[in-house]
């Protein structure tokens, strides 16, 4: 039985790869049929925090005679491979440079799963990630285009890279009409967004293009999920969600909006994005090279509109027409207006993203990274 210490944040801190990470160990524990419990090293600021699980391995972030300590601790343990989640905002030093004292003192075989590639990385993250990737046994990245991305800055080999897509959750079997009139939505068409609230996600077009989308379906509600970023709070509290209820205010689109101030639970998620008609990931920025909120709705089986960022490009590239552009108001009005007034159209839609969606359920993911696991273990024995 190939034993896995996994590195990165995880639950109940309120993050996505958190969340991530909790679903993967799960995912791949029951791959393995096993009833063990592979450890986590959870990034902390207090290791008292998460003293009291002996699963959960505490690494304090900020401390980087911490990370060397830790790297001993696997070596002398009975792990047999490392899953590293690396995302640079989450390791101490610049862009997260205390991981790689981490690495250097690692002698167990290293997974990463890379959930930031750049087409073009810059310093100081080029010279990080780099080392990460030569000292890597293997590499996951959550799409293809990653892999020449890797590739051309780099040079790394591509039989080193492996696709594996982003795991999501299985549908629910409580019926999706039930759950509408659980949440009042029976006779509403419902857009939906959901995630951590941030500047950048695109939630103004929307609200922008919604009094005509409105004009044309009056029934029609927006739905934005999520709390405000930690992060954003820190800095500027709950301003730019006070931004965007003024827009809604001065358009005078309140009853075509719902914002849910809240950080919901999966099967509260799943509930609301299985509930929904068609789910919006309307984001300015380009290279997004994952998105967990987007993988969520495919894997859900839900139609979803989107503009051609780094990872829908790779997720929807069988269906460019559901691809569009940031700055084109009229096109995302047009395409909106012409799914929710069709429900066939709609209904084939669902069978297209479901078909995706059975390749990203959790036990799928979870199978992957279990013969990934033993294979590299399998691979490494045979070495030393």
């Amino acid at each position: 039985m190939t034993r896995v210490a996994y590195v990165s944040t995880y639950v109940p801190q309120k993050c996505g790869l958190a969340t991530y990470t909790f679903h993967l160990r799960q995912a791949v524990n029951n791959a393995k049929g096993w009833k063990g419990k592979d450890p986590v090293v959870v990034l902390t600021e207090n290791p008292a925090d998460r003293s009291g699980d002996p699963v959960l391995w505490p690494l304090q972030r900020n401390q980087v005679e911490d990370y060397a300590k830790m790297a001993r601790k696997i070596n002398g343990s009975d792990i047999d491979v490392v899953s590293l989640q690396h995302e640079f905002g989450i390791f101490g030093g610049e862009a997260g440079a205390h991981i790689l004292t981490f690495i250097q003192n690692l002698k167990k075989p290293l997974i990463t799963t890379f959930h930031t590639v750049f087409k073009k990385p810059e310093p100081p993250y080029a010279s990080i990630q780099r080392e990460i990737a030569e000292k890597s046994a293997k590499i996951i990245v959550m799409n293809r285009k990653a892999i020449a991305y890797l590739q051309e800055a780099y040079g790394i080999p591509k039989e080193k890279i492996c696709f594996i897509p982003h795991g999501t959750p299985e549908p629910s079997s409580e019926k999706r009409q039930h759950v509408r009139e659980q949440l009042g939505w029976q006779n509403r068409k419902v857009l939906m967004t959901f995630g951590l609230l941030s500047r950048g996600k695109g939630i103004e077009l929307i609200l922008k293009a919604l009094p005509e989308i409105a004009r044309r379906i009056p029934n029609v509600l927006y739905v934005i999920a999520g709390q405000t970023h930690p992060e954003i709070r820190k800095r500027e509290g709950e301003s730019y969600r006070n931004e965007l209820q003024e827009q809604i205010r001065t358009s005078g689109m309140q009853q075509h909006v719902a914002m849910i101030d809240k950080y919901m639970d999966e099967d509260e998620l799943i509930k609301h994005i299985s509930a929904c008609d068609i789910y919006v990931t309307p984001y300015p920025g380009m290279q997004q090279i994952t998105s967990g909120t987007l993988a969520y709705a495919v894997g859900l089986g839900r139609p979803v509109l989107s503009t051609p960022y780094a990872y829908a490009q790779d997720l929807l590239s069988d269906y460019p027409e559901l691809l569009l552009p940031y700055e084109n108001e009229q096109a995302w009005i047009d395409k909106t207006v012409s799914l929710l007034t069709n429900d066939p159209l709609l209904k084939s839609w669902n069978k297209r993203m479901e078909r995706i969606g059975e390749t990203m359920h959790w036990p799928v993911i979870g199978r992957q990274h279990a013969s990934l696991f033993a294979e590299v273990r399998e691979r490494e024995s045979v070495i030393s």
